[in-house]
């Protein structure tokens, strides 16, 4: 790499992904400083940062299985001619962030047609949820994961993954934002009308499959416990769907749009009601007690045994090791369920405080020994690149002993 540009080809296919390789941009550019250069497909955010994307982002954000399987001729065309702009880019590093279902498809094929890039996975697909046999499959290409949730790296390790690292998740670089200030949020004791943020999530299925179950608790809630204060964030989108299928709720919910609204609302908010997601960390960091819901897309749902797999699908349960936040998935998501939990949370209860409990020691199960999540994740980068591809081909589905092992129960 010494004595010329050292070029990086990222990949990004939704706004958190936008968003995580703007900050690895940056941290990249404060240790080559002009000497690097990126190209790839990225969101705005990456644009600022001097990348001019092959193609508009959202034409790869599909989500769901039923998405996916309509669009499949679409994804796949794009898969073949991302992978094929890598080779032709011939970069020091293909780094893929998130969106497992195109750029795990874009990376496996540039192993392929390209074995000397070396390859950069950043946010570790869910193998502790669902299809643990992907963790040897995607060893065979990928040199190295960077993981954002600190129990990945010994899940990989377990299941045959690829060498893995966590370097820090990018919400604890933003708790300033999150965190109310001193008497900015009244103490559910204290409150009047205690004020619930409802999240009933940001893709169009889990607004579809959400909001009339969300609704519905939140009227027997208030039957049941007394007057709350609603606010529903939104994602812009998506807005005017929440808005038209907000209207049917019997309590209304005071609809925001935009992250500083969001987080306005968790600094404010005394309880939440949401779909399972990187949101219920944010809650947990920010401090609000949860009740946390999903309903799984209809092609998937006969195949959900895969999530009996672990103890919780709540990624504060999952990091504290406990399951002090409520759960309900598929059937058991009814409102009737919904509503009683919630309002367990409505008074300063044994429920209340244990969640409380349990976030307090979110920070220091995330902390990091040194540095930034986004300063840490460079490093990998440029070290990944300088020692070349280390990965070793195997055929998917190929399982390695452990993974046997854990699956047999030998």
């Amino acid at each position: 790499m010494t004595g010329k540009v050292f070029t990086a080809f990222l990949i990004a296919g939704e706004e958190s992904g936008d968003h995580l390789g703007a900050r690895l941009m940056e941290a990249m550019k404060e240790r080559l400083g002009d000497d690097v250069r990126f190209v790839g497909v990225g969101g705005s955010r990456m644009e600022a940062h001097g990348m001019t994307s092959q193609f508009p982002m959202h034409e790869i954000a599909y989500h769901g299985v039923s998405a996916i399987i309509a669009n499949v001729h679409r994804i796949l065309a794009k898969m073949h001619r991302t992978a094929k702009a890598v080779t032709a880019a011939n970069p020091d590093v293909l780094v893929i962030i998130d969106c497992p279902g195109f750029n795990l498809g874009v990376a496996r094929r540039v192993r392929k047609w390209a074995p000397t890039i070396p390859i950069v996975e950043y946010v570790s697909p869910t193998v502790w949820v669902w299809r643990p046999g992907r963790a040897p499959w995607i060893s065979g290409f990928v040199d190295h994961l960077l993981a954002i949730l600190p129990f990945e790296p010994a899940v990989h390790e377990r299941l045959g993954g690829p060498a893995c690292t966590y370097v820090g998740h990018p919400l604890t670089q933003r708790l300033d934002r999150i965190r109310p200030a001193r008497g900015e949020r009244i103490p559910v004791a204290e409150a009047e009308r205690p004020t619930l943020v409802v999240l009933p999530g940001s893709r169009h299925g889990e607004i579809s499959r959400l909001m009339e179950p969300f609704g519905e608790a939140v009227s027997e809630l208030v039957a049941t416990h007394g007057a709350v204060e609603v606010v529903l964030p939104a994602v812009a989108r998506l807005a005017d769907e929440i808005r038209t299928r907000a209207e049917s709720w019997k309590v209304k919910p005071t609809i925001i749009v935009g992250e500083e609204e969001k987080y306005a609302a968790f600094r404010r908010a005394n309880l939440a009601l949401a779909a399972s997601g990187t949101v219920t960390l944010e809650l947990a960091l920010s401090g609000v007690p949860m009740v946390v819901a999903y309903k799984t897309d209809f092609i998937v749902r006969p195949f959900k045994r895969s999530l009996s797999r672990i103890n919780s699908f709540v990624l504060a349960n999952l990091i504290t090791g406990t399951n002090e936040i409520p759960e309900f998935l598929d059937g058991t998501a009814t409102p009737r369920n919904l509503a009683d939990a919630l309002g367990k949370l409505t008074t300063d209860s044994p429920e209340r405080q244990a969640q409380l409990a349990a976030f307090a020691r979110i920070d220091d199960l995330m902390r990091l020994e040194k540095g930034t999540p986004s300063g840490l994740a460079a490093d990998i980068v440029i070290e990944t690149a300088r020692r070349g591809p280390t990965a070793r081909r195997t055929r998917r589905g190929a399982r390695r002993p452990v993974q046997r092992r854990l699956e047999t129960g030998t």
